[in-house]
């Protein structure tokens, strides 16, 4: 059965799933969402005898069904290859009593490989289909992951070029060396004084600038977007956590049916919202955990049930949750507004002008699959280094956000139903905190040097990723204020 796509917030007509992923946002500013959620029609016996690449298929061709067989296979293959360090692509470890699921052994080490790899491909094969004349210019905001997953996916992609920007003073160093020393002749890597709510914003006006459209397409270009707001984005996400459930039952970890939870370090919702869509395709979740930063908004909207953006923000030690407008959370909204488009566009419109918003105890009501909790930086620290001593096992900022979030879960509750963590980033993206947290010496040693310190602590190999750019030289110098972002990509499109 044929999926479409609908605006959340209601104006335009329903479009193919490969017009949603060119167009990334709505002509109305809304995001785009399945107009039915379609169910698992695999059974977990045969997905557990199933490859990643396999299991992709049976799981994307359901949300992409403009695309066809061979499109969509080809798309799988050429996403999920030897760029990934394990045979796996996501394998889980068992660790402290629950299941990591380790989704950062792609090229950048961090989880928006998984869906970042295969954007490309869907964008361009979505181009094709569509007979897109322009270039497709990918504008793109980051919190510190995206962007870099985002430019190794698309360099030298014929048809597109990228540009990212990120806050200077918001990433952490090794982050910001991946970025700045991105190769490719349609890269361009731009750091903004302000945050990332400052850049996201910034890019949602872009997308939404009329004027600007007009010129960019006289000059042969169209926007798309490779942040979570894409639907091609979202989609790719849903099948890790398949993934991890028939592996749990192909490893005899669970029995075919048994529920699991899934906890989630959350930041602009989408990864979160990938599970809870799993879910709803017939996938036996309990509770799916939200795990916040002390930028605690999500964990104020499910305790409360009111979104309020108008507070300090917090720069963290897991700075890809340094977010407080999470984009992603609209979705659900639509989707616990009854899908009611008119009534989503007003919260969506409330949250833009006043700065927050409030559901009807009728929405709240439909929270219940959801438990949200958050970490301070303490005890962020004190997880990394419990699990350490627990398990020898090692994990970053952001998973240990979402371990200590579940330990709190646990003790709330008392449910003890197997758990799959999510585990979004490789210690190795954030060597400082995670020695720290270990040792608590880092003083007069840079980032590489504490990356060799943990490789000796832990015994785990340093990636790649991380080797490739101690000594790469720096591409990308640009550094401007928010309000020149729009000047600033017609300065690199070279559009008067």
């Amino acid at each position: 059965m044929q999926v479409l796509y609908k605006s959340t917030r209601g104006k335009g007509e329903p479009v193919t799933a490969s017009v949603a992923i060119l167009k990334g946002l709505s002509d109305d500013g809304g995001l785009f969402v399945p107009d039915h959620i379609p169910e698992l029609d695999v059974s977990v016996e045969q997905l557990a005898g199933m490859s990643y690449q396999e299991t992709a298929y049976e799981v994307m061709k359901l949300f992409l069904t403009d695309f066809t067989e061979e499109e969509l296979k080809n798309c799988i293959r050429n996403a999920y290859d030897d760029k990934f360090d394990t045979r796996e692509i996501a394998p889980l470890h068992e660790a402290d009593g629950a299941y990591f699921l380790e989704l950062y052994h792609g090229a950048t080490i961090a989880f928006k490989d998984m869906a970042l790899s295969i954007l490309p491909h869907l964008m361009t094969t979505a181009a094709r289909k569509n007979q897109v004349k322009n270039e497709i210019v990918i504008l793109t905001a980051t919190s510190g992951d995206t962007g870099k997953a985002a430019m190794a996916g698309f360099a030298d992609v014929p048809g597109t070029k990228i540009i990212v920007f990120y806050p200077k003073h918001g990433v952490s160093p090794i982050q910001e060396k991946q970025m700045v020393t991105q190769k490719g002749d349609n890269t361009y890597v731009v750091g903004i004084t302000g945050n990332f709510d400052d850049a996201q914003t910034a890019v949602k006006k872009m997308f939404n600038d009329k004027e600007l459209a007009s010129e960019l397409d006289q000059a042969g270009y169209q926007f798309s977007s490779a942040n979570s707001i894409n639907i091609g984005r979202l989609v790719p996400q849903i099948v890790y956590y398949v993934y991890a459930y028939a592996s749990l039952v192909r490893d005899g970890r669970i029995k075919n049916g048994q529920e699991i939870n899934i906890t989630v370090p959350t930041g602009n919702f989408g990864n979160i919202l990938a599970a809870y869509y799993a879910k709803q395709m017939g996938l036996p979740v309990h509770k799916l955990i939200c795990a916040s930063n002390e930028n605690k908004v999500l964990y104020d909207f499910f305790t409360t049930g009111t979104y309020n953006r108008k507070r300090d923000f917090i720069l963290t030690t897991s700075p890809s949750m340094d977010i407080l407008i999470s984009s992603n959370l609209e979705r659900l909204i639509y989707r616990i507004a009854g899908q009611d488009a008119e009534k989503c566009a007003g919260l969506m419109e409330a949250l833009s002008k006043g700065g927050e918003y409030t559901i009807t105890d009728e929405m709240k009501a439909q929270l219940s699959d959801f438990y949200g909790n958050y970490c301070t930086e303490e005890e962020t620290k004190e997880t990394i280094a419990h699990i350490f001593k627990n398990s020898r096992y090692v994990i970053d900022t952001h998973t240990a956000v979402a371990a200590g979030v579940y330990s709190k879960y646990v003790q709330d509750t008392g449910d003890h139903t197997p758990v799959v963590i999510a585990s979004t980033a490789s210690p190795y993206k954030f060597t400082r905190s995670v020695m720290d947290a270990l040792t608590g010496n880092t003083e007069g040693m840079d980032d590489f040097a504490l990356a060799d310190a943990l490789c000796s602590l832990s015994g785990v190999k340093i990636p790649q990723a991380v080797e490739s750019i101690r000594s790469a030289r720096v591409l990308h110098d640009c550094v401007v204020d928010a309000q020149d972002m729009p000047a600033t990509v017609k300065k690199i499109l070279k559009i008067k």
